[in-house]
């Protein structure tokens, strides 16, 4: 079927253009659906049409979107300074404004005056609780987390995590918008930090640190580690398939002599803290890890996004 003949399960608003928003909006636009998107200033909503128009550009020169159908998408994303412009006759909006508790709170208490007591309220936090973000209003009910991650219109996953009132009703239209735009979402069942991605990322992560710390390996070489053996495999099985298909006899000995001797400090080691302590943020100044270059970020940003294009690309044969 026609994507714009698909009766639209919800009518959509996104609050923020920027980086997750403006990508958020063209996911969806790409699925059929209308979106509006509110943006702090002209400035603001022209930097948020210039990153469509730039990576609409890449998905049809990846052929992930057919040439004729590019103006389509784009028309289908309209942007705003007026938040109530924005909200008017939304049944379903995602709030992508700073990671600011206290500003998120203030959001969605304007967001209840404006919008009518059935409209479900989302934050795309990928830290912060949905309980918390919801404490301040009348009806923390229609409220929740959809987590997309970065770039939202690449990436498949958005988590759906429950605050403590949210309602099933919630939960249940936040998975049908989603899949109609094409995602995979996963449904986190309590408000636990840092949600299932980024608690199995950032263990990854301690252990990567903890490894270079102990002089085992390079950097270099714990990233190829990751790289060209598990991060080849886990996409097409994910840990727990992995185990059943390792033999769960195998994977149980290996954790019982393996566990305790893995890393659980509890921050950052001694050389991500000197690194940070000395200003060296990785690719947004320069130096971290590693050394980057313009040309060598250019060159990982565009490796990187080409892959999980193959990616998008491939997804799209087998659903």
């Amino acid at each position: 079927m026609d994507r714009d003949m698909r009766k639209p399960v919800e009518s959509l608003a996104i609050i923020g253009a920027g980086t997750m928003g403006h990508s958020i909006a063209l996911s969806a636009a790409m699925a059929g659906l209308h979106v509006k998107v509110w943006g702090t200033s002209l400035q603001d909503i022209q930097r948020g049409k210039d990153g469509v128009a730039e990576k609409l550009g890449i998905l049809v020169e990846y052929e992930v979107v057919p040439a004729e159908e590019k103006d389509a998408v784009q028309d289908r994303i309209r942007f705003t300074t007026s938040l109530q412009e924005c909200v008017q006759g939304a049944s379903f909006v995602i709030e992508g404004i700073p990671e600011n508790l206290e500003m998120k709170q203030k959001m969605f208490q304007e967001l209840e005056e404006l919008c009518s007591p059935d409209t479900i309220l989302a934050s795309n936090t990928s830290g912060l609780s949905p309980t918390a973000i919801a404490s301040q209003i009348e009806r923390p009910e229609r409220t929740l987390v959809t987590h997309f991650w970065n770039p939202g219109h690449l990436i498949p996953l958005v988590e759906v995590i429950r605050g403590e009132k949210t309602s099933d009703t919630a939960v249940e239209r936040a998975m049908a918008l989603l899949e109609a735009m094409d995602k995979k979402p996963i449904l986190v069942k309590k408000d636990i930090l840092g949600s299932v991605g980024n608690r199995l990322q950032y263990a990854l992560f301690r252990e990567a640190q903890y490894i270079y710390e102990q002089g085992a390996a390079s950097i270099e070489d714990i990233d190829k580690a990751v790289r060209y053996s598990i991060g080849r495999r886990l996409p097409v099985t994910g840990p727990f398939m992995t185990a059943d298909m390792g033999g769960l006899d195998v994977f149980d000995a290996i954790s019982s002599y393996l566990f305790p001797d893995l890393g659980t400090q509890q921050e950052s080691l001694s050389t991500m803290r000197s690194l940070v302590d000395a200003g060296s943020y990785g690719q947004k100044n320069g130096q971290g890890f590693y050394e980057w270059s313009p040309e060598q970020s250019q060159r990982m940003n565009k490796a990187r996004e080409r892959e999980l294009i193959e990616w998008l690309k491939k997804d799209r044969q087998t659903d």
